[in-house]
């Protein structure tokens, strides 16, 4: 059954023509299967779009785009939902699982990702062939979400952010066009969409490098929590002096008693420390040795392994569970720094937290690329600090307010800048989400979504709303006033 007509709400007429023009699924509440297609990873956004469009190619993406226009209705787009922010109340909700199309030239060393496959598909199909993505920890994330907002992966020291990669971008525009996007097409919106995400149309589809990567050196060490003051000062020493061919973290956990949890890891703090590493397996055990020489670990799974195990390295929960998540970028990582995190997040905390991760950033991360993109914040940050608590409702204040005083604890450390995917439901109002780029890079930002989406018909988002004069408008695109 279709849903009652009210104010603002799609005529049947409407929603008719739509489903006639559209192969996948198209709901709204009331109808069956709607609740089935909107489900995220976070669980604490809830999505009650007025209309979700499941699509299953570019034209469906044409149609849906068109129909929220028309309507005057926002676009929202829904992969993976690891990265929802902003709940799609009152929109057209695109869910893009069925995008599937996944290739991967091993000779050219190109691939062509469709906006539905997961990290977990790729590095399956890319292990078999000897290639390698510049895939994130989690194997459940979409490759497109996660491209388009960086990409930050364990192989990032010595290869940059996933989109400095990006060779082009398929991708529906505001005004219900298919574009196919290069530096040489669009530059303008070519360097927009490899750095702000969703805000500039629905990308179907991307084609980027992948890398002779066919095995590395590493993995994880858990250490009880009683060694996590000497774990992370360690790490705070060695870091400041490696090769960029390591890609290195360390994660305080307080892990449930649950199934997924091996024993020896349940309701106990410890520390993890996730290594990848692009070199010989003897070398990678020489620099990893200091860490073995602070004592006796829980679990010690870091040795050679092919790139189709990557996953195990962050070993990152699966299934979808309710998070709130904050993070910061850091400078510099001095005694004080550390001292802090353990604080509220080390042994003897009452902590609320079940992840305080600090990321060890620099090499190629914090150069531009060849081909320049929006990616921002790059030269002064050497460290991320990525915080997760879990909690229903109930808990979200109180678990807001923990992680934001430990965040205010870092600010004499702290850029002040942010990194768009370790950005969330909290982040999402535009003064925040402009945090994520240097001033003039946002400006250039505003200038380009005033040329292609001056309705921001694409706000359900970390949004960049348009410039509001034509001074700061950017020329060469379509829309010119």
């Amino acid at each position: 059954m279709s849903a009652p007509q009210t104010p603002g709400f799609p005529s049947a007429s409407g929603l008719a023509a739509l489903r006639a023009t559209v192969a996948g699924p198209v709901l709204v509440p009331g109808d069956e299967g709607y609740a089935g297609e909107i489900p995220t990873y976070n669980l604490t956004v809830v999505h009650t779009p007025a209309v979700v469009v499941g699509v299953t190619s570019a034209a469906d993406v044409q149609a849906a785009v068109r129909f929220a226009a028309a309507n005057d209705l926002p676009v929202a787009v829904l992969g993976a939902g690891h990265g929802t922010s902003v709940s799609s109340d009152g929109a057209v909700l695109i869910t893009t699982r069925r995008l599937t199309g996944l290739t991967i030239d091993e000779d050219a060393m190109t691939a062509r990702v469709e906006a539905g496959v997961r990290w977990g598909e790729f590095v399956e199909q890319a292990g078999k062939l000897g290639v390698a993505g510049l895939n994130g920890s989690s194997p459940t994330v979409t490759v497109v979400g996660y491209t388009l907002g960086g990409g930050l992966g364990p192989f990032g020291r010595k290869y940059g952010y996933a989109a400095d990669h990006v060779t082009a971008l398929d991708v529906v525009t505001p005004d219900g066009e298919v574009r196919h996007v290069t530096a040489d097409s669009e530059p303008d919106l070519f360097w927009a969409l490899r750095g702000a995400k969703g805000n500039f149309g629905v990308v179907v589809a991307i084609e980027f490098t992948v890398f002779p990567i066919k095995a590395f050196y590493g993995g994880g060490i858990f250490f009880p929590g009683e060694l996590a003051g000497e774990v992370l000062h360690l790490f705070r020493e060695w870091t400041k002096d490696l090769p960029e061919e390591m890609s290195a973290s360390v994660g305080l956990l307080h892990l449930p008693a649950a199934p997924f949890v091996p024993e020896p890891l349940r309701d106990r703090l410890v520390a993890h420390l996730r290594v990848a590493y692009l070199g010989g397996p003897s070398d990678g055990a020489v620099l990893v040795q200091p860490f073995r020489d602070l004592g006796a670990p829980i679990i010690d799974a870091v040795g050679p392994m092919p790139y189709a195990a990557v996953a195990a390295v962050h070993n990152d929960p699966v299934d979808p569970l309710p998070l709130y998540e904050h993070a910061a970028l850091l400078r510099e990582l001095p005694a004080e720094a550390v001292d802090t995190i353990l604080r509220y997040a080390g042994p003897g905390a009452e902590s609320p937290l079940v992840l305080a991760e600090v990321r060890h950033m620099g090499g190629a991360l914090s150069r531009a690329p060849e081909v320049p993109n929006a990616v921002g914040n790059r030269d002064e940050t050497l460290y991320n600090v990525f915080l997760v608590a879990a909690g229903g409702p109930p808990d979200a204040a109180a678990l807001h307010a923990y992680e934001q005083r430990l965040i205010d604890a870092l600010a004499p450390w702290s850029t002040g800048r942010r990194y768009l995917n370790f950005m969330f439901a909290a982040d999402a109002d535009p003064q925040t989400a402009a945090l994520a780029y240097a001033p003039e890079a946002y400006e250039r930002l505003a200038g380009i979504k005033r040329r292609w989406d001056p309705a921001n018909l694409f706000r359900i988002n970390h949004n960049i709303p348009p410039a509001t004069s034509a001074e700061r408008e950017v020329p060469g695109s379509p829309n010119s006033l």
